[in-house]
């Protein structure tokens, strides 16, 4: 039970001592302009993640229903350039992808 209270403390902890901290102290425009690209990122990440399937002793196998979900997203994030917009299509096209296939 400690475990789970001092995992629990620590995860808060380390995801609002920042939000705390940063509004006590100004970031310079370069800091501010790199983080700017931390979304991007991870979404990109979450994506060569999600779109190959790694098998040992094997090379890499495509997931095709992350692929064809990938297109409409995609096109989704050049149209609005809003994050929530781009999730939304990509639940939407990959679970459309996942009933017809």
């Amino acid at each position: 039970m400690t475990t789970i209270i001092a995992s629990g403390v620590v995860t808060f902890l380390s995801r609002v001592l920042p939000f705390i901290l940063l509004k006590k102290f100004k970031l310079s425009n370069k800091v501010v302009e790199f983080l700017s690209f931390v979304p991007i990122v991870i979404m990109s990440a979450l994506w060569f993640e999600n779109l190959f399937h790694q098998r040992l002793g094997q090379l890499p196998l495509i997931d095709y229903n992350n692929l064809l979900a990938t297109f409409p997203t995609i096109v989704s994030a050049i149209l609005t350039r809003s994050l929530l917009v781009v999730v939304i299509v990509g639940v939407i096209s990959l679970a459309i992808v996942q009933i017809i296939f």
